[in-house]
C-alpha cells in the first residue's frame, strides 16, 4: 500500500509539473488570444494553407472570417493551394466554407506575387503558413514576393510566426550563389535556422526597407525545441511531407530530387526512403554506413513508387533511420548521398540538374570531383559565419 500512494505521490508532482509549463503558442494563438488587435479595423488579405491553424485546429481563414474586429476580404494561396492538396499549377478560386476570393500565388510563371488589383482591395496582408526549415521551400519564397507588393502597394504586412519544426539552432550548407529564384528567393543557407517570422525581418533589413512590417511572435518557444516537443497539432505543409521525420531529412534528401533518384515521393514514407532502379542497395547501404554520420542509419530495402519519379519501376535503395534528430546532419547527408552515387554509380547518375535546389556550383563542382565531404562541408564555413552575423541581428528567440 505505501508504495502504492508513493507511486500516485510521484505521478502527480510529474503531472503538475508538465501543467506547469506554459504552452507554445504560435502567432496565431496570440493573435486570437489578444482578440485580434493588431488587425483591428482593417481590411485582410490574408496568405495562408491547411497549416494556418491554432492549437485546437481551427483555420486562420474562419477567425479571421469570424472576428467582428477584422474585415477578411481575400485570400492567397501557395504551392499545393489554401488546402494544401494539389501537386501542379493552382487556379485561382472561391473558398467553399466562406466564399471568399481565393487568389492563386502559384498560377505558373504568370503570377507568384500579388497584384496592383488584388491589393487595392486591402490595408494589410497577413501571412501565416508553416515552414520547414529549408531554403528551397517554397513558402518562404511566397512570403518575400508578397512583402515586395505590400511595400509597392503601402500596405501593412503582418506575418503569424510559426516554430521552425526542426529546430532553429542548426545553420547548414552552401548559401545561395546566383540570381534569385522561386526555390532561392533569398541569400539562405540550405538549412536557415530561422522561423519565417525572422525571415521576413531579415529580408526586410536587406530589401524591403521601407515595408511596414510587424511579426506576431511565438509564444514559450526555445530554438532548440523541435515539433513535437512543442505540443501543438501537425499538419501535412504539403502532400509529401506527412512527418517530422520527413522534415528533419528533407534539406539533405531534396537537395537531390532534380536528378534521376527517387527521395520516396509516391511511396508511404516520402523524404524517408531514396534510391533508384540501378542502385544497388547492398553496396550503397554499406558505403552509407562506412561515413558514420551521427543520428543516422541506413537499411538496405527494395521499392516501388506508386506515383511520381519510377512509378510502378522496382528500384533499390535505403530506408533512412533518424536515431538521434537533434544531431542529425541532414545536408551533410545530401551530399552523402550524392558522393556515393557518384562513387558507385557514376555512369547511370545523371547530374545535369544537381544544381536547381543546391545554387552553389562550387559545391556541384566538388561533388562531381570526388572532393572529400569534410573538404567540402569545410569550404561552406566563411559565408556561413558572415551569414550568422546577419542572422544574428533578426532573431526573435533564445
Amino acid at each position: 500500500m505505501a508504495v502504492r500512494f508513493l507511486l500516485i505521490f510521484l505521478s502527480s508532482l510529474f503531472s503538475f509539473g508538465e501543467e506547469s509549463s506554459p504552452p507554445v503558442l504560435n502567432g496565431i494563438d496570440v493573435l486570437e488570444r489578444d482578440q485580434f488587435v493588431a488587425l483591428k479595423g482593417m481590411r485582410v488579405g490574408l496568405i495562408t494553407n491547411q497549416t494556418g491553424i491554432n492549437r485546437d485546429r481551427v483555420t486562420t481563414i474562419d477567425l479571421l472570417y469570424r472576428s467582428k474586429v477584422v474585415d477578411l476580404k481575400l485570400l492567397f494561396g501557395p504551392e499545393h493551394g489554401i488546402r494544401g492538396t494539389l501537386d501542379e499549377q493552382v487556379e485561382d478560386g472561391v473558398d467553399d466554407r466562406t466564399k471568399l476570393p481565393v487568389v492563386s500565388l502559384y498560377a505558373g510563371e504568370k503570377r507568384r506575387k500579388p497584384k496592383v488589383e488584388h491589393l487595392a482591395q486591402v490595408d494589410a496582408l497577413v501571412f501565416d503558413m508553416q515552414d520547414i526549415g529549408a531554403r528551397f521551400y517554397t513558402y518562404i519564397s511566397t512570403m518575400g514576393l508578397a512583402m515586395e507588393a505590400a511595400e509597392e502597394a503601402g500596405l501593412k504586412f503582418f506575418v503569424l510566426d510559426r516554430v521552425n519544426p526542426i529546430g532553429a539552432v542548426t545553420v547548414a550548407g552552401p548559401l545561395r550563389d546566383g540570381e534569385p529564384r522561386f526555390t532561392s528567393f533569398h541569400k539562405l543557407p540550405v538549412q536557415h535556422g530561422m522561423t519565417v517570422g525572422e525571415i521576413a525581418l531579415l529580408y526586410q533589413k536587406e530589401h524591403c526597407p521601407k515595408l511596414k512590417l510587424s511579426v506576431v511572435a511565438v509564444e514559450n518557444w526555445k530554438r532548440g525545441m523541435r515539433f513535437d516537443k512543442t505540443g501543438l497539432p501537425w499538419v501535412k505543409p504539403s502532400p509529401n511531407m506527412p512527418n517530422l521525420t520527413a522534415a528533419t531529412l528533407y534539406p539533405g534528401l531534396g537537395l537531390l530530387e532534380f536528378t534521376n533518384v527517387s527521395v520516396g515521393r509516391g511511396t508511404d514514407f516520402p523524404f524517408e526512403v531514396f534510391g533508384a532502379p540501378y542502385l544497388d542497395e547492398a553496396a550503397f547501404a554499406k558505403t552509407l554506413k562506412a561515413a558514420k554520420l551521427p543520428g543516422l542509419d541506413f537499411v538496405p530495402i527494395r521499392f516501388t513508387p506508386k506515383a511520381s519519379k519510377f512509378e510502378r519501376v522496382e528500384c533499390g535503395g535505403v530506408r533512412i533511420i533518424v536515431t538521434d534528430p537533434k544531431e542529425c546532419p541532414s545536408v551533410e547527408l545530401g551530399i552523402l548521398l550524392a558522393q556515393s552515387l557518384r562513387e558507385l554509380h557514376a555512369k547511370e547518375w545523371e547530374t545535369q540538374k544537381l544544381n536547381t535546389l543546391l545554387r552553389h556550383p562550387k559545391t556541384e563542382s566538388a561533388i562531381k570531383e570526388l572532393r572529400s565531404r569534410d573538404e567540402i562541408v569545410e569550404s561552406w564555413e566563411e559565408e556561413l559565419e558572415k551569414y550568422r552575423v546577419r542572422r544574428a541581428g533578426v532573431l526573435l528567440y533564445r
